[in-house]
């Protein structure tokens, strides 16, 4: 006997995200309505806890999980300004990133650094790793609510910065970054886009801009703390790392540093308080094969744990949001504090 689909039932638990158990639902055919017709129900638990956990759909392949997307994210959002590889799994849908599975990502708001980004991001596990490989989250009221006021304070008021440089040899080159071959599109792209760009003598790329690090989400009124500032930092890599990008690079070469827009660095202390703030706040679901994770990308932060055996997880991205509509109290613009070093 066949058991009818029931409506969304949340579990949460201390370190876990909201999870509902979708039952009597068999096929893809019955998991489309029965998404469409909880639809409101999965809208106000996502603005309630930031990520919501969906267990039972028949989720196997990147068909089904194009059809999950049709329904809870049907205006796709393009990834722009490129950072980490990721692979085509047909259908529109990607994997979620293709580093090595020994590095853990830190926690992030995807595209927190353009002038539009996804406000919602859709994760499906189509393979579950043997041990780990979770994709932790965090509320990003949470995050602002518990970090030093000093420090909020001033990344309210003056923003955060990001620089760039592109390498063949480390990251991604500037052609994979903003897929093109043609140095004058990269330079239209920044100038419509508020990036400050500089050629180097060896053909690399530096690019510089300044985004608000506080913004207020459009729909539910509530200001949240949205950046890449700790996932970039210097203070963030592996100190060995460090030094060795540093020695390779120079101080001004990394792949990626980050700074407040009042010009001074952030410190190590300033670093390692961001990241236990987060670490704090983070919660974490094993992933099972046919789980959805819908994530608010304004709300929530992301990562990602280092993870043993095969793991296929997919992502899409949707419902694009323009960060002016989100009230920043620092306007986005290009950057270029003083001149930067040639060598």
């Amino acid at each position: 006997m066949s058991t009818a689909p029931t409506a969304p039932r949340w579990e949460t638990a201390p370190g876990r995200p909201a999870l509902t158990r979708v039952t009597g639902v068999h096929d893809m055919d019955a998991a489309v309505e029965w998404l469409q017709d909880n639809s409101p129900q999965l809208r106000a638990a996502l603005a309630e806890h930031g990520a919501i956990f969906l267990r039972g759909l028949p989720v196997t392949g990147s068909e089904d999980v194009a059809r999950v997307r049709d329904v809870l994210l049907p205006e796709p959002t393009p990834y722009r300004e490129k950072a980490t590889p990721r692979s085509d799994f047909g259908h529109g849908v990607f994997s979620s990133t293709d580093l090595p599975p020994h590095q853990s990502i830190r926690m992030h708001n995807e595209n927190s650094y353009t002038l539009t980004f996804p406000g919602k991001l859709l994760f499906a596990c189509l393979t579950a790793p043997a041990e780990g490989g979770a994709t932790p989250v965090v509320d990003c009221r949470k995050v602002l609510a518990n970090l030093p006021a000093a420090l909020v304070d001033r990344v309210r008021a003056a923003g955060w910065t990001l620089t760039r440089n592109y390498s063949e040899y480390v990251s991604l080159d500037w052609r994979t970054a903003f897929a093109t071959d043609d140095p004058a599109k990269v330079e239209e792209y920044c100038a419509e886009n508020l990036v400050s760009w500089e050629w180097r003598e060896d053909g690399r790329l530096r690019t510089r801009q300044l985004r608000p690090g506080t913004i207020t989400h459009p729909e539910t009124g509530e200001e949240v703390w949205f950046n890449h500032l700790a996932f970039w930092n210097e203070w963030s890599l592996d100190p060995v790392i460090r030094e060795a990008l540093t020695d390779e690079f120079g101080p001004d070469g990394l792949p990626f540093n980050t700074g407040v827009g009042d010009g001074a660095p952030l410190t190590r202390d300033d670093v390692d308080t961001l990241n236990a703030v987060y670490e704090a706040a983070t919660v974490r679901e094993p992933w099972q094969r046919g789980d959805v994770m819908l994530v608010d990308n304004i709300l929530a932060a992301h990562g990602r744990d280092p993870f043993r055996g095969d793991r296929k997880i997919a992502v899409a991205m949707g419902s694009p949001v323009d960060v002016l509509d989100c009230r920043p109290g620092v306007p986005p613009a290009a950057f270029r504090a003083a001149p930067l070093p040639t060598a």
